[in-house]
């Protein structure tokens, strides 16, 4: 990758006309062949770019463009659409190269399938003598995240969202009348677990004979109940 701070003006040309006038801005030039033109604000967003495929190419300027203040000429060609983005650079402030290698991609954190594990982990947050059956039991419409049994021995069908709404107590009203047709299973419960559940979620739910349960992930995953599971 290569990082260039330069006083720059930027246009492009294409399908849409757009300008950036002289300024002081960073320039990103990926091994993909991208190019992002960046001010300091706007958070992740770049005032504008060229993605890949394109050619990168450098010009000396006209007559004009000299007398304007530029110094050289960088021109990216969309390789499909003839679009371009054309950086006419005044003034280089800091030119640098790095070697990122590959990328092993974001791991997102919380997500559904870590509350999953660390609630079959933890099953006591439900109450006392709840064990666990097993993760993802099939039904033949889909999974039920966990499947435990209370301290009586009976049947709990969990269902885990990030965010609970009311898709969600839907998707786990489906499984509960599909699950208490099984005589092995039959009567199920249904518990409705999310780190954050929306109102008109938690409603619907409590309507429906379904258990709410509101989860703190950071507090989960301080505790390690030993008990082991299936997957």
């Amino acid at each position: 990758m290569r990082l260039v701070v330069a006083r720059c003006s930027v246009d492009y040309a294409g399908r849409l006309s757009a300008h950036l006038p002289l300024a002081t801005r960073l320039l990103v030039i990926k091994a993909d062949g991208s190019l992002l033109v960046h001010s300091d604000g706007g958070s992740y967003k770049p005032l504008n770019w060229m993605s890949p495929p394109c050619t990168f190419a450098v010009s000396e300027p006209d007559d004009v463009q000299t007398d304007a203040g530029a110094t050289e000429i960088w021109t990216v060609t969309h390789t499909k659409t003839s679009d371009r983005l054309i950086v006419s650079v005044h003034e280089v402030l800091h030119d640098s190269s790095h070697e990122l290698g590959i990328d092993p991609g974001l791991q997102k954190d919380g997500v559904e399938a870590h509350l999953q594990k660390l609630l079959a982990e933890q099953l006591g947050l439900l109450g006392d003598g709840h064990t666990l059956v097993r993760r993802e039991y099939m039904t033949a419409i889909g999974p039920v995240d966990i499947l435990a049994r209370d301290g009586d021995g009976r049947s709990v069908a969990i269902e885990l969202k990030r965010r609970g709404d009311i898709d969600g107590v839907e998707q786990l009203t489906r499984y509960l009348e599909l699950m208490n047709r099984d005589p092995l299973l039959s009567p199920v419960t249904g518990v409705f677990a999310a780190q954050e559940i929306k109102p008109q979620a938690r409603t619907l739910a409590e309507d429906r004979g379904i258990r709410c349960l509101v989860l703190d992930y950071d507090a989960m995953k301080g505790v390690d109940s030993g008990v082991p599971t299936l997957f």
